[in-house]
């Protein structure tokens, strides 16, 4: 399937600058269409302020909010004005609470969406939160767009990270066009479990089912040699010089990941390479 829908979402231009230019990049790439949610976001805590200031301060942070959306939206229109490709940009305002809701849903029929790293240096918990909005409850694959990296024009070597979950399954099916583009596609499988359906041929159905849609891959298996999967599994994308990271998100709960950490939140942290997650 091919990428004819694109979203992004901006909270903040200068946070999202890098995301935004990648989702321009591969909705040019691919002749998608893309979509550009600005948000402005009310932080109201309902119920923090007493009875009598209630009213008076949502109506204003709503206020702010809607001017936040307002500027984001004409920000988003000029830099997009003559752009060779189909776009829209539509300004939003939603409380915190309703964030999950509203991106889910203005998500949902895309086919990819585009975001920024959700945790770093002036990220706020909204940035996660719309992070695993799209992802969870949008259902669509998310590229992560690294801060201070450009998308490559071409992206020709890709990794991906395959641990025979359902998850991995869905990122690999949902790269397709990306995988099907590249050059060079390298399965990193890092201490695959010897009682495991493929303990005799670790990746063997991976690559069959990848060489029949006309992908060629190589197979790297890997000791866990580093405290962490993840730390293997970044060393493997300098090793590999990969443009892209292939891996599915969340094996593991959400809650255990945030509470004792797991492969994904911690290439969310550390990576400078484009991911490309699923759930």
């Amino acid at each position: 399937m091919a990428y004819k829908t694109i979203t992004t979402v901006l909270t903040d231009f200068d946070t999202c600058k890098d995301s935004f230019s990648a989702a321009q990049k591969l909705a040019r790439q691919t002749d998608a269409h893309l979509d550009v949610l600005c948000l402005g976001l009310d932080m109201t805590q309902p119920g923090f302020y007493y009875a009598g200031a209630t009213a008076v301060v949502m109506q204003d942070t709503l206020d702010q909010a809607r001017e936040a959306a307002l500027a984001l939206e004409n920000k988003a229109r000029e830099v997009l004005e003559g752009s060779d490709f189909n776009w829209s940009a539509t300004g939003l305002t939603a409380q915190m609470v309703a964030v999950n809701n509203l991106v889910s849903h203005r998500t949902r029929f895309s086919d990819l969406v585009v975001l920024p790293r959700p945790y770093g240096e002036g990220r706020g918990h909204e940035m996660e939160a719309i992070t695993e909005a799209a992802m969870f409850e949008g259902d669509v694959p998310v590229v992560v767009q690294p801060d201070g990296a450009e998308m490559p024009d071409k992206i020709d070597r890709i990794l991906i990270g395959w641990n025979e979950s359902r998850e991995a399954l869905r990122a690999v099916r949902a790269a397709m066009p990306f995988l099907q583009a590249a050059s060079t596609v390298n399965i990193a499988i890092i201490d695959p479990p010897k009682h495991g359906p493929e303990r005799s041929d670790p990746g063997g159905q991976l690559s069959q089912f990848l060489s029949r849609h006309g992908v060629r891959a190589e197979l790297s298996v890997l000791s866990k040699t580093m405290p962490r999967v993840s730390d293997v599994l970044a060393r493997q994308v300098e090793d590999v010089d990969a443009d892209m990271v292939v891996m599915g998100a969340y094996s593991h709960s959400r809650f255990r990941e945030s509470i004792l950490g797991g492969a994904t939140r911690s290439m969310l942290e550390m990576t400078e390479t484009p991911l490309l997650l699923a759930h």
